[in-house]
């Protein structure tokens, strides 16, 4: 049962690699967005949407790897990292979701200007970053917060 934990707790480590790492690149990205010609903002563009389609399917990778860290390392549902890392995860779901493709599809279609649609991944990608960061600190940490 050891090896099996390890084999999950190292595949969930990875996939939150693969969760922020993308979004990481994308940090300088987000100034010249402005500056540049339209091709050039295209290739950014394309690398928002890699970006975000890597993320996506590691963080599906990263929930099942954690619900299977939890069954299989039998930690009670009253954990107070594993409760306070869910209910963040929770409330964020929505946004994290949501955070970049609306926002990267308006840009392309001319709805919205780049200064816009820049404010906006910036504020996505640092809210986003932000609520990983959190996570990972509960589970690292794994601070006693009742009981």
């Amino acid at each position: 049962m050891r090896t099996v934990y390890a084999i999950l707790l190292y595949l969930h480590i990875a996939s939150v690699i693969f969760s922020i790492g993308p979004y990481a690149v994308l940090i300088p990205h987000l100034r010249r967005l402005r500056d540049d010609d339209p091709q050039a903002r295209r290739v950014r563009l394309d690398d928002f949407h890699f970006a975000v389609r890597v993320s996506k399917h590691a963080g599906h990778l990263l929930v099942a790897t954690g619900v299977l860290l939890w069954i299989v390392g039998r930690f009670p549902l009253t954990t107070p990292w594993l409760v306070a890392s869910v209910a963040i995860l929770l409330a964020a779901l929505f946004f994290l979701a949501r955070a970049f493709s609306p926002t990267l599809r308006a840009l392309e279609a001319g709805q919205i200007d780049v200064a816009r649609a820049e404010r906006r991944l910036r504020r996505a990608l640092f809210l986003y970053l932000g609520v990983l960061f959190l996570i990972m600190g509960f589970m690292i940490g794994k601070p006693r917060l009742w009981g």
